[in-house]
């Protein structure tokens, strides 16, 4: 494989760079340095909260760009790159939606925090793993004083077969994504990775030809669909093999460093 012309690596975070434990694993850091010294750009594209991606790159977060809330926000190191707002009149419509169906947990995504009216331990326990900085409430539709990026829903069981199905005619008005086998998250038409990826290979003058991408769920396509290197995890949905041009071993067989040594070893 003729990696010469990646200059721009992009992962997602939950199933493809995180093994199951939700770690980042010594090796991953060990080849970012040489990313670095080969002038690579790294870029880091979950549908996580910026603060909760931020705490598994604590040493490193100054130096990478991380794209937050499924393409919604982005950072890099202390500069706000930008944002896609979920529009205001669309939110309580919404959640009173999610709130019809059984067994749905909801999760207002916020800048500042995300927000809960759960209690359920068995899920909030799940959810801190997600979101580092959270608020518990009593009526979701009363929280106005953040920016808000999306709402998240989770069901136990698969989002795709429970909530997909009632927020499906949503679509037309918003960004509806199976984002994860139990997550669903709706908000802006433009909060999508590859608006995201977009933007940020015009920012740094990087092309398709350039660009790196790992995914392993529906809300990575429209990224993938934007590297030249589009890589499916052994692990990932039906949906993103058909789309990626290469694959790889699954996230907890490492298989983002695995083509990341094969990059850096071509380099050299």
């Amino acid at each position: 494989m003729d990696f010469s012309k990646v200059k721009l690596v992009v992962t997602d975070m939950d199933g493809t760079l995180l093994n199951s434990k939700s770690e980042v694993s010594n090796r991953f850091f060990i080849v970012y340095e040489q990313l670095k010294k080969h002038n690579i750009k790294f870029i880091a594209a979950s549908g996580r909260q910026y603060f909760s991606i931020v705490d598994r790159f604590e040493d490193i977060k100054h130096e990478i760009t991380i794209v937050a809330e499924n393409g919604a926000f982005a950072m890099h190191g202390d500069e706000e790159l930008f944002t896609s707002e979920l529009p205001t009149e669309y939110i309580s419509n919404c959640i009173n939606t999610l709130r019809a169906l059984d067994n749905v947990y909801i999760v207002l995504c916020g800048k500042n925090a995300a927000y809960i009216e759960t209690k359920d331990e068995q899920f909030i326990t799940m959810f801190k793993n997600y979101y580092s900085e959270y608020r518990l409430v009593d009526d979701l539709t009363e929280i106005t004083n953040d920016t808000f990026f999306k709402i998240a829903a989770y069901h136990f069981d698969c989002s795709e077969t429970h909530i997909y199905p009632a927020v499906k005619h949503l679509e037309n008005k918003m960004q509806v994504i199976v984002s994860g086998e139990h997550w669903l998250d709706i908000s802006h038409n433009n909060a999508n990775k590859g608006f995201a990826l977009n933007i940020l290979q015009q920012k740094f003058g990087i092309t398709k030809e350039e660009t790196m991408v790992f995914g392993d769920y529906n809300n990575d396509l429209k990224m993938l669909a934007l590297a030249d290197f589009s890589y499916a995890m052994e692990n990932a949905h039906p949906n993103v093999k058909t789309i990626a041009k290469f694959s790889t071993k699954s996230n907890d067989e490492q298989g983002v460093e695995i083509i990341l040594e094969q990059l850096i070893n071509s380099r050299k």
